[in-house]
Order: C-alpha cells, then structure tokens, then sequence
C-alpha cells in the first residue's frame, strides 16, 4: 500500500470526512488517519441539526429567508464580548454555502425533517438529520470508499512534515511503527477541538478551568498543537461552550440514539416514517435524547434545586452558573447529584418547567427522567434515595436542613421539605465544544501570524474555525459539513 496520495485528511470525524468523500467524488486520491479504531468524532456522539438559509425545505414550507437575514440572526446569539470577537466575512461565507452542503449531503440519501424555530432565528433554519448525527458519519464513509478512498484507523498522527516549499505530509504511528504519509496537493486537518486538553485549555482559558473535562474524551487539541507547530496562527483560544451540567452517559448500556439504524435500508425507511410522526411521538422520541445528552436549565436551582457530592455535602451557590461547574469539577469523581423536594418535582412535571430541552421540539420532566433514565433518577424516601446511591444520609440531612435559597420567580424563600425526594446524578460539569482555531482564509489554507497561508495546509471543522464564533444549534455541524465539502472540491481541482 502506498503512504502517498493527492489529498491526506487527519481526523475521522464530520469534518474530515466530508473533506475526504468530497476530494474523492471528484478525482482525487484521498487518504484518511484516524486515530481511534472507529470512525465518528465529536460529531458521531452530537444529535445532528443543520442550520442553514435558503434551503429547499424552508421553500417548501414557504418559509422566505435571506443571507443577509441569516448573517444578522447568527450574530444574536453569543453574548456581546464574544461576538466581538467573530470573523464576520468568514462566518457570511460559511452561511453563503451552507444550504448548497445540505443539498450534497441528501443526495447521498441522508434525510432531515424541519426546519424548525430556534430564537432569536427570525425563521425557521434549523434541519434535524435522521435519525441522528451518526448518519452522516455512515454516508460520508459509504461515500468515501466508493469513489475509492482509502482510512488507516488506529493511525495516530504525531507531526506535520514541513520541507523547504511547505507542508508536504504527517508522520503517524501506525501498529508501533513511524510512517510517513506524504500529500502532492494538501493535509487537511481535521482532528477535532481541544475541550480535554487540560495543557490547553489552562494556557488560553485559565488553570481554574482545567478540571473540567470536554463531553468528548477524545478531543485533546493534537491538530491544533502540530498546525502552531509549524507557524499557523490559534485565534478566540479562551472561548469555549460551557463548562456546562449534563448527565453521565448510561454505563455499559448503548443509547437510544445508539440504537437508531445509521446505514442501510433501515436508515432510508426511518427517514421516510419519522418526518411523517405525529408531533406528539416525535417529541417523545427526542425526550429519549434530551435525556441523555442535554443539560438541566438553571432554572432549576434558581428555584432550590440543590447539589450534592459523593460525600452527600452540599458544596456550592447552585444559583451561579460557571462558579457552579467549576466547584463541581474539584468534587470527589467530578460528579454532583441533583436533589428535589415535593415541591419542586411538582414544578417540573409540566410546561412551563422543564428540566431539559430541545427547543421548540420537546420538553423533558422529571418523570421522563425517572422513566427513560433510572441510572441517573430515583425516587423515594431521603433515605431511600441515600440508599439507592450510596451517599451518607446524614450529611444529606444536613444540607437539606442547613439550606435556604431564594426563589427568583416569586421572590420568597424555598426550603427544602417533604418525605417524597428525587435525586437526580451522577452528573459533571463539562466542556461541549470550543471556538478556538486555526487561522484561515475562504480558501481553508493554515494563516501564520503574519496572515500568509502556510503552503500545503488547510485546517477545517473544529480545527479550522478561523475566529467564527457559531453560538446556537446546528451550526457546527454545518461548518463542518460545509468545511469539509468545499476544501475537497478545492484539493480536486474543481472551483
């Protein structure tokens, strides 16, 4: 087998497939290292939306939008100090092509219901793919090995190879062994954020933050790492998304979204029924999701959820967002429980309270939690529920009695109280993903300090933001999808 081609894409993941299946669908020889022994990434793990402007579904829902519209909408999400710091002719570009990438991604048979509403987006943009973001790993992959790509997993990366004329390849660890891999038209890195690079995220964002671990344990900043190494400049390093709470992932069992049909016939007769399901059972099928993957609204606290450690010890103002998370990261195991009293397990069992959300599509309660996730929720007693986690009922006594937070809606205080109890847990406080990259232009190439595109570079995806800040759902993953489709035409020779 040969270690050289036109194109060498490092990462497995959304970004870096889209890159490779696109080089390759247009001639180019194309190889992918990844360094796990599966495809998938961060995008493998996310529930899939796509947003984007113009697109053939918003006409078919009469559904008028605009780029400008669009590039207006896209800058209301992030807080105003970082928005500020968004390459704006970049993230107009990314917008600009983001509906034509849907259309390349439904033509390799990926089906998406929607759009549905997501303030402060004016209309509808954002597209839910089916049944999750698993499937465009499975189609880009089809896609890829057809037009006669070829994936080394297991392959790890170590350095990018830089002679006298730029960038000519990677060396990867391969079976034990040092490889060379060498590119006659380009290396794409691909290779996700750094959200669990403790090196990283304490030199850009603090060494306070350090603890807090990225919801991909995988996503450790290599590419950013060998891309500085051979002069790219890393912009917007010190922002992330998050820390923020979410539930640990149910051990040794596969997820609901795990068991949705990814490839195959299966995968094209799910995208013919759901989008026809009655809204009621599509919102049931995605509370399964919000479950598992999304975080409690801090509503909660505000009005006396509280939390609790390994130790049973309440340890922190629940009501203080990224104070909290960070005291839950220095906690035994990094893991918190959620305590609720009679009181608030009322509260939250119906609209408008809610414990987890996909916006506009479905609301999850504490029963849903109870029902769908009984790893993580149980019920009873203050000392069933010590029990049934293993926490020491009289520290938990303790706290429960010591307790008075402030209820922000109706300004009195909320004490704990009740002989029905719900403890929520183990959760940890995470990192979701960053917005820190490679420097870039509209061509994808790797910019040093100077603002010169290093030669034989490019940098996508996670990698590749190239100082856009994509605050909101589904624009990620379009900026992934789009990436990597256009830096593989680019490479093929196709303008």
């Amino acid at each position: 087998m040969s270690d050289e081609a036109d194109v060498i894409v490092v990462g497995g993941g959304g970004s870096g497939l889209a890159a490779a299946a696109s080089a390759a669908e247009h001639g180019a020889s194309v190889l992918l290292l990844e360094r796990e022994s599966a495809l998938g990434g961060t995008t493998g793990i996310a529930v899939g939306s796509f947003t984007a402007n113009r697109t053939r579904h918003q006409q078919a829902a009469s559904i008028v939008d605009t780029l400008d519209d669009h590039a207006v909408d896209a800058g209301q999400f992030a807080p105003t100090q970082i928005e500020a710091c968004n390459n704006e002719p970049l993230r107009r570009f990314f917008l600009t092509h983001a509906a034509e990438t849907l259309e390349w991604l439904e033509h390799m048979g990926l089906t998406f219901h929607g759009p549905s509403h997501e303030p402060p987006n004016r209309v509808p943009r954002m597209h839910n793919v089916v049944p999750g973001a698993k499937a465009y790993i499975a189609a880009l992959q089809t896609r890829l090995l057809q037009h006669g790509g070829r994936v080394i997993c297991g392959a790890d990366v170590r350095q990018i190879l830089r002679g006298d004329d730029g960038v000519e390849g990677v060396l990867a660890q391969v079976d034990g062994s040092d490889r060379p891999f060498l590119a006659r038209r380009g290396v794409v890195m691909a290779a996700g954020d750094y959200t669990n690079s403790p090196t990283l995220i304490s030199r850009f964002k603090g060494e306070r933050f350090s603890g807090v671990e990225g919801i991909n344990p995988r996503s450790t900043g290599d590419g950013h790492l060998m891309c500085e190494s051979v002069g790219a400049q890393l912009v917007n390093m010190d922002i992330t998304y998050g820390p923020e709470l979410r539930f640990v992932a149910p051990l040794g069992k596969r997820t609901f979204q795990q068991l949705l049909p990814s490839r195959g016939p299966l995968l094209g007769l799910a995208g013919k029924i759901l989008p026809m399901m009655p809204k009621s059972i599509m919102s049931a099928l995605i509370r399964r999701l919000l479950v598992t993957w999304q975080h409690p609204e801090d509503a909660l606290f505000d009005d006396g959820a509280i939390l609790l450690n390994n130790r049973g010890e309440r340890f922190c103002d629940e009501r203080v967002p990224v104070e909290r998370e960070l005291a839950i990261a220095d906690q035994p195991d990094k893991q918190c429980y959620i305590l609720l009293d009679e009181a608030l397990q009322v509260r939250y069992s119906e609209w408008p309270n809610f414990i987890s959300t996909a916006p506009k599509i479905a609301y999850a309660y504490v029963q849903d939690y109870l029902r769908l996730r009984p790893d993580v929720a149980v019920r009873g007693s203050l000392e069933q529920v010590a029990r049934r986690r293993q926490l020491p009922l009289d520290s938990i006594q303790q706290a429960v009695e010591n307790v008075d937070v402030e209820r922000g809606d109706v300004g009195v205080l909320h004490h704990l109280q009740g002989k029905d109890w719900a403890l929520l847990g183990p959760a940890k406080a995470y990192f979701t993903t960053s917005e820190g990259g490679v420097a870039i232009d509209e061509q994808f190439r790797a910019l040093d300090e100077a603002n010169q595109p290093i030669e034989g570079l490019y940098a996508i995806g996670q990698n590749g933001l190239g100082g856009q800040i994509l605050w909101g759902h589904g624009l990620h993953i379009a900026w992934a999808m789009t990436s990597g489709r256009l830096v593989g035409r680019q490479l093929a020779g196709v303008r």
